[in-house]
């Protein structure tokens, strides 16, 4: 059976924090100990994500495997990127704050569905993150350059376009 994706709601929160439990101590195993911190992303966040609609969760069979924010419209930390550019000024979509819990098919899930909402994706990650730079790869999107997030930490930024 495939994955289903869905609106997060509050009560799948706990399941979730679960999720990204597994996924920060997966990113330390892989040797990426500095991407997200024992609380990332803070319970207050999810839930204003949940608010928002714009946190998903990627079920089967009724049981939670993944999580990720998804929202379409202009992210402030793409605003600036050196070393590169985006291919396309365009309309995007972005994948922040994907997490699984070891089934596999998370990240591919994720991108198939945003892929339905719009034909413009960015995503980026850690330097220290190699197993989603290999992972991102794989699922067609192109390295562009460095971006900074809100607390001036540099990422790796990557864009996909489908058409």
């Amino acid at each position: 059976m495939e994955y289903q994706v869905r609106n997060a709601f509050m009560e799948d929160l706990e399941r979730v924090q679960e999720i990204y439990a597994y996924a920060r101590a997966f990113m330390r195993k892989t040797g990426n100990p500095n991407q997200w911190s024992n609380n990332h992303p803070p319970l207050e966040q999810l839930q204003e994500d949940v608010q928002n609609r714009d946190l998903y969760v990627i079920c089967r069979n009724g049981i939670i495997h993944g999580v990720f924010y998804f929202f379409i419209g202009e992210d402030p930390t793409y605003g600036r990127i050196d070393g590169g550019c985006w291919r396309s000024d365009s309309d995007y979509g972005t994948i922040h704050r994907i997490a699984g819990d070891g089934s596999g098919g998370i990240l591919k899930t994720a991108v198939a569905f945003a892929k339905q909402q719009i034909f413009h994706i960015r995503i980026d990650t850690h330097e220290d993150n190699h197993v989603m730079q290999h992972a991102v790869a794989k699922e067609g999107f192109q390295k562009r350059g460095i971006i900074y997030i809100a607390d001036g930490s540099p990422r790796i930024a990557y864009d996909l376009l489908t058409e």
